[in-house]
């Protein structure tokens, strides 16, 4: 009897907590659930203005304003919207490979991305639907005004002429690479990586041509040779070109390492051009951006006006 009278204070008293902890759990995921807009019936509710203001600060390294970030949901919803109504949905697949990609560029894999804004306070979620959303969007404005957004080459010209430089004089060349990879295994120690990195100055040094030099690497253990590769250089990033004009024909770039192992590449071929360089292809992209912008600007503005925005 004495044993239960004790006992009972401290069952009461847990009783209590677990219904304190049951009602701020409660009230936490209604706050959650609260809608913040509907727009045109589809809810944004607080969750998802807090998960995009996250991973907003994260992208930019500057805390968002609350309105930016609801601007920002409601436009994605809209341009979504009208993306489908021309039939035009990402699939899943190619999101996630645009998801592994951003992965790839920060040198990280997809968990370790996944990881950093979960830690952050985002969500994997919203940055698939940031995704989803740019790349319905762009090919939504691409297709319905292709002939409006062409750049002719009289007006590249006419600006290269205007702004020139030493960028807009460069030479423009066709290259003909073979990529290889020498494989090290996912989880690998960085141990790993630099043994492989010898590995790699060691086939430079017996790399003197590619008809023999593919074929002494194919015979290598884990050593991937890639199908040919045909790039301009106004294609291909300055890093890239920079590697690409200080390698000659016939031997290989300096190893680079990536998330599969260490990748060389092998120029075959390295042709001038006048078609396109990499000064004509940069103000080509500026133009094309400008008149994008201004397409995409005026066309989301009409959604915006035809649409029901409700704030709660």
């Amino acid at each position: 009897m004495q044993f239960s009278i004790r006992r009972a204070p401290w069952r009461a008293f847990l009783t209590t907590a677990f219904a304190a902890v049951a009602v701020l759990t409660f009230t936490s995921l209604a706050r959650a659930q609260e809608v913040v807009v509907f727009v045109d019936g589809q809810p944004i509710t607080a969750l998802d203005v807090q998960q995009r203001s996250k991973f907003m600060e994260m992208s930019s390294h500057q805390a968002p304003k609350r309105q930016e970030v609801i601007d920002n949901l409601v436009d994605e919803i809209l341009e979504l919207r009208e993306a489908k109504r021309y039939g035009i949905e990402p699939a899943a697949s190619d999101i996630n490979d645009s998801f592994a990609s951003v992965a790839t560029n920060m040198g990280i894999d997809t968990q370790k991305l996944s990881q950093m804004l979960t830690n952050g306070g985002a969500s994997v979620e919203t940055f698939k639907q940031r995704l989803r959303a740019q790349m319905a969007w762009t090919s939504l404005v691409r297709g319905r005004f292709k002939a409006s957004l062409e750049i002719a080459d009289s007006d590249v010209e006419a600006q290269l002429q205007l702004h020139k430089s030493d960028e807009t004089a460069q030479v423009g060349y066709e290259y003909i690479m073979r990529p290889i990879l020498l494989v090290v295994p996912h989880g690998s120690p960085d141990s790993a990586f630099e043994a492989r990195k010898r590995d790699a100055d060691a086939l430079r040094v017996r790399f003197v041509d590619c008809t023999t030099g593919i074929s002494f690497a194919r015979a290598l253990q884990e050593v991937a040779v890639r199908d040919p590769v045909s790039k301009a250089s106004a294609d291909l990033p300055q890093q890239l070109r920079d590697l690409l004009d200080k390698t000659e024909v016939g031997h290989l770039t300096p190893p680079e390492q990536t998330t599969e192992g260490v990748q060389m590449f092998a120029v075959c071929s390295k042709k001038e051009t006048k078609t396109e360089t990499p000064g004509m292809k940069k103000m080509r992209d500026e133009l094309f951006e400008k008149r994008f912008g201004a397409k995409a600007k005026r066309y989301l503005a009409d959604l915006r006006r035809q649409a029901m925005i409700e704030y709660k």
